[in-house]
């Protein structure tokens, strides 16, 4: 058991399955903190409703696919606590709460939030969806979580976060810590346009079959101003070679040399990094198989764990509600 005081709270959205992007930003660094510190890990169902409220199936079958991804890549359940938001009703109630300190204005000026509704052709916001960094908050704070590890593009939802408790703490009690931020790395989309996503269409999911990897590899966008194999390449603006850099440290130094000097092709380079990714995936596929044949056991997990974050969930609220004079009955 793991004795360090901070607490981490971290998660995804249930919106389809998770892809390379999601490990390298995110899941890679879950796997090693969850031996340090208390872990909290949410399916967030409430917050895939901003944006696939009609597809409450999808939403649905998700969960259990996103739990699929969590045990696969390592995430122990012994060591960490998985839950599924909309089963924790404190949420939104600290939700409600916090949307009292903040502003319509300063929500509309969340860049995240302003750069979502841009890629997702949204002219009129709905309130949900504007108030994703409210629902985020209350995430954070309903197990008093200290430590977020998430993509830069959150780091706004954490400031605001860490304004709306600050706020609460002023007006109240100092109940809640403010929370910080852990960033991972960024991995870019197979397409060169911005970052690896499931909305984009430019990803590799977790548990791609080994032949997927490669053909998705295949059409991958890499340096435009290479036409023939044996002109000089521009590795450090290639899709792919960031690949490299990623899953294949060691040849990494290798690939950039034989690319600027037009001695390897992008076929080849390709298929180098199909194989590293396969390898690293391979293990993922196993467990995922392992517990894909055991739904009884990953129903159980997300039981227990839900059961686990109540608890917590109703300690902090009853401190939040204290703090607040509006705990009526004891």
């Amino acid at each position: 058991m793991n004795k360090n005081k901070d607490i981490i709270l971290t998660g995804d959205r249930t919106t389809g399955q998770l892809h390379l992007g999601h490990y390298v930003g995110s899941l890679r660094s879950r796997v090693q903190l969850q031996d340090e510190y208390k872990t909290y890990i949410l399916l967030a169902d409430v917050q895939a409703l901003t944006t696939h409220y009609d597809q409450p199936g999808l939403i649905a079958d998700s969960v259990h696919q996103v739990t699929l991804d969590y045990l696969a890549v390592g995430i122990d359940p012994h060591k960490a606590t998985l839950f599924i938001q909309s089963m924790i009703p404190e949420i939104a109630e600290m939700t409600v709460i916090f949307s009292m300190f903040i502003t319509v204005n300063s929500l509309r000026h969340n860049p995240t939030i302003k750069s979502e509704a841009r890629d997702r052709g949204y002219k009129d916001l709905y309130y949900g969806f504007l108030g994703y960094p409210v629902s985020q908050a209350a995430d954070i704070a309903f197990c008093k979580a200290t430590l977020v590890p998430a993509g830069e593009d959150q780091i706004p939802h954490i400031e605001t976060a860490r304004k709306l408790v600050r706020r609460f703490n002023e007006l109240y009690a100092p109940v809640l810590p403010e929370p910080r931020i852990l960033t991972g790395e960024r991995l870019g989309g197979l397409d060169g346009v911005g970052k690896m996503s499931k909305s984009m269409g430019n990803a590799i999911s977790l548990n791609a079959h080994p032949d997927d990897v490669y053909a998705k590899l295949s059409k991958a966008k890499t340096d435009p101003a290479r036409i023939h194999r044996s002109d000089p390449g521009h590795p450090d603006i290639c899709p792919v070679f960031a690949y490299h850099q990623l899953f294949r440290k060691d040849g990494a130094a290798e690939i950039h040399a034989s690319c600027s000097d037009g001695t390897i092709g992008c076929k080849d380079c390709k298929k180098m990094a199909g194989t590293a990714i396969n390898e690293l995936l391979s293990p993922f596929r196993e467990r995922r198989n392992y517990y894909e044949q055991r739904g009884h056991e990953v129903k159980e997990i997300l039981v227990e764990g839900t059961r686990q974050a109540r608890q917590a969930a109703r300690e902090t609220m009853l401190e939040v509600r204290e703090a607040m004079g509006i705990r009526y009955f004891n």
